[in-house]
């Protein structure tokens, strides 16, 4: 009986190996079609997103449209009141066939881009958003919360490399740099400028190394880029003090209005100077009427060879396109 015994032990010790092996083997083959199946429905879905339509715009006119660019070889409009900002391959278009980069924004005014990806504010949730494009549409890659209180513009800017985006109630300027060989964004740093902080400022003009933030109530500030130290204040009068933008043309800095001190939109307007230092004492010139006036002009910009700025409130004149020649505004045209 003990040889016998001495027998069947092994031949267990065999069967037990063998059925163990066979559970195991059987464990990854399912293991192995579970996981081909989720990949097969991940390239299916993938596969159904990319056969999705572009979405085009729904809308055949603009609602206060806020700012027009040029980036690459593709004309962007943000289209502020309709949450959305849609892109085209001409200005010839019809509004509603332009397609629809994104509609995610709540009052989004701007966007900018260095070649790669885009970021854009999105103004009512605090936040900046960040896209690629991929087989000719869209992806939104990327999201930044918390920034500070309403961001309201963002440019990018060749020289120094980065994104710089202005939360427009606190006075600060968030910088935002992609990884190298990445299109992966991070936030770089946080500057501020305490007297802006609860000062409604619209926007920033980067001159060289230099930053201008336009009046929100009461003066210009020019500031180094780096750190944001002021360098110098330019006071303005009340009824000029809700400025949207300053920029630079020729020998004049062309400023669009949007309110007065006490936020009045009757006093929108368009004006320029020489010296900003003049501008307190009304030593400066109204321009609007070179663009019928009565709306409330905001950004300009700047792209093939001419000069954009947008309006609203003026219905079929939302976006006009001009020339300066040798300090005379010509060739004023509206767009939409």
């Amino acid at each position: 009986m003990k040889k016998k015994k001495a027998h069947i032990l092994p031949v267990c010790i065999i069967i037990l190996f063998i059925v163990t092996a066979a559970g195991i083997l059987l464990y990854f083959r399912n293991r192995t079609q579970e996981a081909f199946l989720q990949l097969s429905e991940l390239s299916e879905a993938a596969k159904d997103e990319k056969d999705i339509p572009i979405p085009v715009n729904p809308y055949f006119d603009l609602s206060v449209p806020t700012y027009i660019t040029k980036l690459q070889d593709t004309y962007f409009l943000v289209d502020c009141y309709h949450d959305e900002i849609i892109y085209s391959d001409s200005l010839d278009r019809e509004l509603n066939e332009w397609e629809v980069m994104t509609d995610e924004i709540n009052r989004g005014h701007t966007i900018a881009s260095d070649g790669v990806v885009y970021l854009t504010d999105d103004t009512e949730n605090n936040r900046i958003l960040v896209f690629e494009k991929e087989d000719g549409r869209f992806i939104h890659t990327q999201t930044f919360s918390d920034i500070g209180i309403r961001p309201h513009y963002i440019v990018y800017d060749e020289t120094s490399g980065y994104f710089y985006a202005l939360s427009s109630m606190t006075g600060e300027l968030y910088v935002f740099s992609r990884e190298k060989n990445s299109t992966r964004m991070g936030l770089k740093e946080v500057r501020s400028i305490e007297k802006l902080n609860g000062v409604y400022v619209r926007s920033f003009t980067i001159i060289g190394k230099e930053i201008y933030f336009v009046s929100g109530n009461s003066t210009i500030i020019r500031a180094r880029l780096k750190d944001l130290k002021i360098l110098e204040e330019y006071p303005v009068s009340p009824e000029i003090a809700g400025m949207v933008q300053l920029t630079k043309i020729e020998d004049y800095y062309y400023i669009t209005i949007s309110t007065d001190v006490d936020f009045n939109q009757d006093y929108a307007t368009f004006i320029r100077t020489k010296d900003l230092h003049s501008l307190a004492s009304g030593g400066y010139e109204d321009i609007y009427d070179n663009f019928i006036g009565g709306g409330t002009p905001y950004y300009i910009t700047s792209f093939d060879g001419h000069f954009y700025l947008t309006e609203h409130r003026i219905p079929g004149h939302s976006v006009w396109q001009f020339d300066v020649e040798e300090n005379e505004i010509v060739n004023v045209v509206p767009i939409f």
